[in-house]
């Protein structure tokens, strides 16, 4: 059941959804791969809810196969008003690219980029209060890759009120060469500098918003990946307690899994 808004998260990231160009066999895929189920979304039957013990998890989508566009996982931040969220984009040189429009759900909804062109969302609206980065089920954690992490935390912090003194935003921070985006403590998404290329045709090599999946069995999960037609773009990592290797799935969407050794 929803409890909350995006006026009770604004600025921080509260959903994430992938359009797939054949969205029964991105089913098989990422329930093979990371173990969701699916059920039936609101806005008709071309699109589907990933669900994890209960929780909802990810939105997957059908892209029309016709269109010829790369395939990836997007981000949605929580706005207050994704109409004044989309003026003070296009105001700071972002674009605006569908939107905003309203949903049955009761939301409103834009699909924008950044100066460097890195694809996300903003949303306004009910959200439910069981889903947040870093708990659960949920996305372990969301990455921009991009060339100047700290010219892009003033973008977003002027489009999504990071860091502004307003009671309950989001805190930035500067740890370990990343600038680190915080909700209530807890770190919800990373920006990076690095070697990227706006105009390069490969997705890995340009600016884009990255999510991090976690699993309990990286191996297996990688296996699964591979049978189904995935591949990987990255050998494994170990950071800490945390293991990770990035994926591409069959339609080309990347995307990082992670684990914890004990």
């Amino acid at each position: 059941m929803v409890e909350m808004t995006t006026k009770d998260v604004f600025g921080a990231p509260c959903w994430v959804s992938l359009m797939a160009r054949d969205m029964a066999a991105a089913q098989r895929f990422y329930g093979a791969v990371v173990g969701w189920k699916f059920r039936p979304a609101p806005l008709g039957d071309a699109f589907s809810v990933a669900v994890m013990g209960g929780v909802p998890v990810a939105g997957i989508g059908a892209l029309a196969s016709d269109l010829g566009v790369a395939v990836a996982w997007t981000p949605y931040f929580a706005v207050d008003d994704a109409d004044v969220a989309a003026g003070r984009i296009r105001e700071r040189s972002g674009t605006v690219a569908v939107g905003p429009v309203s949903f049955p759900s009761g939301g409103r909804a834009a699909l924008v980029a950044d100066l460097e062109g890195a694809v996300f969302g903003v949303w306004d609206g009910p959200v439910s209060s069981g889903w947040r980065v870093g708990v659960g089920p949920a996305p372990a954690w969301l990455e921009l890759r991009t060339r100047n992490a700290f010219d892009a935390a003033l973008f977003y912090g002027e489009v999504l009120e990071w860091a502004t003194g307003r009671a309950g935003c989001c805190e930035v921070g500067y740890e370990q060469d990343q600038v680190v985006l915080r909700q209530g403590g807890e770190p919800v998404a990373r920006l990076n500098s690095g070697p990227v290329e706006a105009a390069a045709y490969t997705p890995h090599t340009r600016p884009r918003w990255h999510v991090h999946f976690r699993v309990s069995r990286l191996e297996e999960a990688v296996e699964s990946a591979v049978a189904l037609g995935g591949s990987a773009v990255s050998e494994v990592t170990s950071a800490g307690h945390d293991r990770s290797v990035t994926l591409r799935d069959p339609d080309g969407a990347l995307f990082t899994l992670t684990t914890t050794v004990e």
